[in-house]
């Protein structure tokens, strides 16, 4: 087991070991604080966009389905005839300079799997650059835009914001609790308290604290042709080889067993590389990855190599409240 997986199950499931890390927890909070109170008082370069800007992040290290949730809100503003754009830190891209456009012919290696998966999902103005500010400046220098979604961003402080939205993963929830690096988060607990919204994925429900959305699985992809199959393409009990590079890949492989196959595990890091060989399992069967991953592999793609697409499914109690902040953010003359 690697040791960011160890520390994964220490945080989620409790090692007296973290109790040492209790004094390097201390420093990171006290850092990470201290940023949140300069950033409050205004001190220090923090940029204004002339837009609105909504920030999509979470205070956990892993995945807590950020990108399906981002591809709904730009889907449902792009219904309304908003024109939106997107910053991304672009982990993992190496660009030939930054800032970078995302465009949908571009590699993975090059934009970055989650911002190009974005791009040629919904062809919205996409930009890379940690320093989101600057990606901010150079994606209105582009073009036209009514509001900006930032993909995470909620510790970048030089950029200021009109609503923060938090996702955490309703089975996993916040672990033990303490930061990082005897825990999963990144900033305090507390900090949940000053978000605009909260959002539980995978909760049935909306909670007194939150809202709750879904991924709901949509169809099989090929990644060589792009034919689209339904879900139900695999009979009931296939096995199938599951490949997933994200912060949670359990959740994927749960995915696969509700469709009732069974899967061949195959966990990798969150935004691996991958190759033929990395991708040469036995015995032969057919394989499943997420579309993030997919968006890495299509140019050595067997025959019978597919994605799962998947959408989020927020409760009708976040529609109406996004639906709220929209009509409070933009001029009226933009909405329907």
């Amino acid at each position: 087991m690697a040791m960011s997986d160890r520390l994964l199950t220490a945080w989620y499931e409790g090692h007296p070991a973290l109790k040492l890390l209790q004094p390097l927890e201390w420093l990171y909070r006290r850092v990470v604080t201290g940023k949140r109170k300069r950033f409050l008082a205004g001190e220090g370069e923090i940029y204004q966009p002339p837009v609105p800007l909504i920030v999509v992040g979470n205070i956990t290290v892993g995945g807590t389905g950020k990108t399906p949730l981002i591809l709904w809100m730009i889907q449902h503003c792009q219904r309304s005839g908003l024109r939106v754009g997107v910053v991304s830190r672009g982990y993992g891209a190496k660009p030939p300079q930054l800032p970078w456009r995302v465009k949908a012919d571009q590699d993975a290696d090059v934009a970055g799997d989650e911002p190009l998966l974005i791009v040629q999902r919904t062809g919205v103005p996409l930009m890379i650059d940690p320093d989101r500010s600057r990606a901010v400046k150079a994606l209105l220098a582009s073009e036209p835009l009514d509001l900006i979604l930032s993909d995470d961003g909620m510790q970048h402080y030089r950029l200021a914001r009109h609503l923060e939205l938090v996702l955490i993963d309703a089975a996993r929830g916040l672990g033990n609790q303490r930061c990082l690096p005897a825990g999963p988060l990144r900033e305090p607990i507390e900090r949940l308290q000053s978000v605009d919204a909260v959002l539980y994925n995978g909760a049935t429900a909306d909670r007194i604290d939150g809202f709750a959305f879904q991924l709901q699985p949509t169809a099989l992809v090929n990644l060589q042709s792009g034919e689209r199959r339904p879900i139900d393409h695999f009979p009931s009990g296939q096995a199938i080889h599951a490949v997933a590079g994200i912060g949670n890949p359990q959740r994927f492989f749960k995915t696969l067993e509700t469709l009732h196959w069974r899967p061949v595990p195959h966990a990798f890091a969150d935004h691996a590389e991958y190759s033929v060989q990395a991708l040469n399992f036995t015995p032969s069967l057919p394989v499943v990855m997420t579309e993030k991953d997919a968006v890495k592999c299509r140019a050595f793609a067997a025959a019978d190599w597919w994605y799962l697409a998947v959408d989020a499914a927020p409760s009708p109690a976040f529609v109406a409240w996004f639906d709220s902040q929209l009509m409070r953010l933009l001029p009226a003359r933009l909405l329907p």
